[in-house]
């Protein structure tokens, strides 16, 4: 039997809300990473009308060693899902949305004409929302990177580099450190309005020093934006949790995230890289906070 310490027990009552947003999902046939990849967050989240949309399928071609989205050979992706998501963020009334994909290695774009397609139609359908995407790496082809920044016009291009980069290679088998610090660069350097964002899960067996250099490879690879999370093991053949960080120090990593002079930053045991997506554009023009390190 898993034991927590007491950080990480909560409960959550599902309201109407939550009900709702879950029933809408399923009628829309359409799929969220809140459920895919079992996030502790979703009854909170979908109470105050948050979710992550996932498109391209429920199936990734990957098999990152910490996420608990099924990976296997995906289905073709659906004509109308853009339609069906737009059509969603209208119903629920969302004023941001945030837009992932399981990765698409078999596709010769890798999915980022259906990216744009959906934001697109999402932007078509509900004007005024701003749109936040967390894309896979593309294999750092900057052809890809390009269009869903300029066709897609995002007001968020998140891209998350997961973790340090000592463990990326056993987590991440199939992508690379390197080359996410590249993706994140290479969008930085558009010079759109969007912001630049990731995210790092810690309690695998990282350091202080280690988590340190991160967020300074972050920072010069463009990133203004930044979650750090608990990393939470999905069942038995995933990588197994090493340490369960104490609120205290994840507020010490907030605070030297910040010191890095990042812009935003959300670091705690129960944060995830979409978690309260839209409290980091509601922040974007507001100063950064100066934290003193204790």
């Amino acid at each position: 039997m898993r034991r927590y310490p007491d950080w990480l027990k909560q409960s959550f009552s599902p309201n109407g809300t939550a009900r709702e947003v879950k029933t809408l999902v399923h009628d829309l046939n359409l799929v969220t990473v809140c459920e895919s990849a079992l996030c502790p967050n979703l009854q909170e989240c979908y109470s105050q009308r948050q979710l992550t949309f996932m498109i391209l399928g429920d199936t990734c071609t990957r098999s990152c060693r910490f996420c608990a989205v099924p990976h296997g050979r995906p289905a073709s992706a659906s004509a109308d899902e853009p339609q069906r998501i737009a059509e969603a963020v209208h119903r629920l009334r969302l004023r941001h949305a945030v837009i992932t994909s399981v990765a698409r290695d078999d596709l010769p774009d890798e999915g980022a004409g259906h990216f744009v397609r959906v934001l697109q139609a999402v932007r078509a359908r509900n004007p005024g929302v701003t749109l936040e995407i967390l894309v896979p790496d593309f294999h750092d082809r900057a052809p890809l990177i390009e269009q869903v920044m300029r066709e897609g016009h995002p007001e968020v291009f998140a891209h998350n580099v997961e973790t340090i980069e000592r463990l990326s290679p056993m987590l991440r088998p199939q992508a690379s450190y390197p080359r996410s610090l590249r993706v994140l660069r290479r969008a930085a350097d558009l010079q759109t309005s969007s912001l630049i964002k990731s995210s790092v899960m810690v309690g695998l067996g990282e350091t202080l020093e280690e988590l340190r250099h991160t967020i300074d490879d972050l920072v010069h690879a463009g990133v203004t934006h930044l979650t750090i999370g608990q990393y939470l093991q999905p069942d038995s053949d995933h990588v197994p949790v090493m340490e369960y960080v104490s609120p205290q120090r994840f507020g010490l990593y907030e605070a030297l995230a910040y010191e890095y002079g990042l812009r935003w930053v959300k670091a705690g045991p129960f944060v995830r890289s979409s978690y309260h997506a839209v409290d980091a554009v509601d922040a974007q023009r507001a100063p950064s906070p100066i934290h003193a390190l204790s």
